[in-house]
């Protein structure tokens, strides 16, 4: 096979038929079957004290999807898009990555952005509406959560190239920065994952995009989304390594994830990886699954947790019992108690101010930006004078009460 120089100067020479393959496809093809870990050889080969952090962390991640669950469905959130039934896939992304590097989550990734340690009341800020974003993402190295589709795979693109252009003229910049893009399947039916991938390969950037493969675009299932024979093959008409895991195999998604960006820090290119999970709940605590999916595919579904399954291989390998459950359990109650203490905290604070919606969209307001700020201002001018002009009107009323005989119903004649 004749593979064309890639350094070679832009343009192709001769006749179309002579426009051979730039690349051998073949180390860009996913895996023929999701890489499996959990009732495999591979299991006795991972290190226990990694599999009982796993464990741990799962658990926490459930009892975090729970209460925030939980906490929508009794008004102190807006919404909540939870991740359970895919905690494997948002614990491993956080545990592959170095301080250094940069997380790129979507909106359903709250338990992604916990795990890498930042604040839950911090991170569930946005489903409060009360801010764009509730830590510091260069303090956290972790981009805001991001609710258009996929927008967040182009960022993470540009990141990790403009961290390796800096780290080759600067010596004190961090070196070796990898960005990890969270996507959900439906992300990759949209623009902006062409895009970053495009990008992705042709700049080799230091990328890891994560596609959590739950099976459905809200309500519109994997079939209708897509003709391809799995979303890592679509890596490959980009020039980038594909990967395909079992994403409800933790120590798989943990293995396969680390591979992927060690790959990336190395230089050797881009990887997409695809994880084979399911979402057990609906799409967010505002949805109903049921229009669009039966129960008995959420039990088949449910028969594979990626927390029952960590915890049944512990168990068998005598290297969990009901002691360290409990003491497991114990610290996910504690946890989820913090949670709500934190809520109730932050129900006290006032309400932001709605002018700070446009605080941090652009570093110079556009055009529609000043427009739509005016608006704003102009409305809310109107109803603080409508709130003035009310309250006159009652403090009206109470004098006229007041002053009126206090026995005796009010006639026409008491008013004239």
């Amino acid at each position: 096979m004749t593979i064309l120089d890639a350094s070679a100067a832009p343009g192709q020479t001769g006749p179309p038929s002579s426009h051979g393959p730039r690349r051998d496809p073949a180390p860009l093809l996913p895996d023929p079957e999701p890489v499996r870990v959990l009732g495999t050889d591979a299991a006795g080969e991972v290190d226990p004290g990694l599999l009982r952090e796993l464990y741990r962390r799962l658990v926490l991640g459930r009892r975090f999807n729970q209460q925030a669950t939980t906490l929508a469905r009794q008004g102190s959130l807006a919404v909540y898009p939870a991740s359970t039934g895919q905690e494997a896939c948002q614990i491993a992304a956080a545990m592959v990555l170095r301080e250094t590097d940069w997380l790129f989550p979507s909106y359903r990734d709250t338990l992604a952005v916990t795990a890498r340690g930042v604040p839950p009341m911090d991170v569930l800020a946005l489903m409060r509406g009360h801010t764009h974003c509730g830590y510091d993402s260069r303090l956290t190295r972790t981009a805001p959560l991001s609710t258009p589709l996929a927008t967040q795979a182009c960022h993470a693109v540009g990141l990790a190239h403009a961290a390796r252009l800096r780290a080759a003229a600067d010596p004190a910049a961090d070196r070796e920065v990898v960005a990890l893009a969270l996507v959900g399947d439906g992300g990759t039916s949209e623009g902006d994952f062409h895009e970053a991938l495009t990008f992705a390969g042709v700049l080799r950037a230091p990328v890891v995009f994560l596609v959590q493969n739950n099976g459905y675009a809200i309500s519109v299932p994997l079939s209708r989304q897509t003709a391809a024979p799995t979303l890592a093959h679509k890596a490959v008409g980009y020039g980038v390594t594909g990967r395909l895991v079992d994403g409800n195999d933790a120590p798989a998604v943990h293995a396969v994830l680390s591979e992927a960006v060690e790959h990336a820090r190395a230089g050797h290119g881009p990887v997409l990886v695809e994880a084979i999970t399911y979402r057990l709940d609906a799409h967010t605590s505002a949805d109903d699954a049921t229009r669009y999916r039966s129960q008995g595919e959420v039990d088949a579904w449910r028969a594979h947790d990626p927390v029952t399954r960590l915890e049944q291989h512990l168990r068998e390998t005598g290297q969990l019992d009901d002691t360290g459950v409990a003491t497991v359990t114990r610290a996910a109650e504690e946890f989820a108690a913090r949670m709500r203490a934190q809520v109730a905290q932050a129900a006290q604070a006032p309400a932001p101010d709605p002018r700070t919606l446009f605080a941090h969209v652009y570093a110079e307001p556009t055009s529609q930006l000043r427009e739509q700020a005016a608006e704003l201002a102009a409305r809310l001018d109107a109803d603080l004078d409508a709130d003035l002009d009310a309250d006159l009107d009652g403090d009206l009323d109470g004098d006229l009460d007041a002053a009126e005989p206090a026995a005796g119903p009010r006639t026409r004649s008491d008013l004239s």
